[in-house]
């Protein structure tokens, strides 16, 4: 299981100065195109490999375009016992600042 939390309060916890880990899935065109700022990246394919990379007790906010793949990362990793939250709606409604390119 995991929880879902909205763009809003996301962001609003970013604003509050809560320290946060944000992790994109999304390929890494997508990724070029517009993030979330000190957002890690790892596309959904690479999760499964990246796992050594990731703190299964860090609460960790799974992001892509719309929230279906951060889904699909939020329900494999949930099975492997990391706390994650998937953000329903991703980038396409995310009004935060964002930062392009690499």
């Amino acid at each position: 299981m995991y929880k879902e939390q909205k763009p809003e309060v996301i962001l609003d916890r970013m604003n509050r100065k809560e320290h946060i880990v944000i992790l994109d899935v999304r390929e890494h065109d997508e990724w070029e195109s517009g993030h979330i700022p000190g957002a890690k990246h790892i596309p959904l394919g690479q999760i499964a490999r990246a796992l050594n990379d990731m703190d299964p007790k860090q609460e960790t906010i799974i992001v892509c375009r719309s929230g279906n793949r951060s889904g699909q990362a939020c329900e494999f990793l949930s099975s492997m016992g990391f706390h994650v939250v998937n953000m329903p709606g991703g980038m396409t409604q995310w009004t935060g600042g964002i930062v392009y390119g690499k």
